[in-house]
């Protein structure tokens, strides 16, 4: 089992910047590749970025490419989103998650543990 916990959400206004934490406990942690996931009101949860078990490997989704930053702390069982130059199309229910091997993938359905989220609100 592993439990997953997001902080570092909240309210920001547009061009601002947040840094999201994700705090993993459990099993061992580095041996799985990590993703942040968002889904906006009336939305389907997207994979925003990737990273694998030793973060050399990442990806973005394209709507955030050069403005959001994923890292890692595999001493510490953190994964890290950093933020920056917010949009409105931001807001979101921000979630980690766990995937099922240490490489990097973009299927969601290969992602098995999640954490509750945390509320990201970007206003114009």
């Amino acid at each position: 089992q592993v439990q997953l916990v997001e902080s570092g959400g909240g309210l920001v206004q547009a061009g601002g910047s947040l840094r999201l934490s994700c705090a993993a406990s459990g099993r061992t942690f580095g041996n799985n590749a990590m993703g942040w996931f968002r889904q906006a009101p009336g939305k389907e949860r997207e994979l925003v970025t990737a990273i694998n078990w030793s973060g050399g490997n990442t990806y973005y989704a394209d709507s955030v490419k050069g403005r959001f930053t994923i890292s890692r702390d595999n001493a510490k069982n953190m994964v890290y989103l950093q933020m920056n130059s917010l949009k409105p199309e931001d807001t979101a229910v921000y979630s980690c998650a766990t995937a099922v091997s240490a490489l990097l993938t973009t299927t969601p359905g290969r992602y098995n543990y999640w954490g509750q989220g945390t509320q990201v609100t970007v206003s114009s």
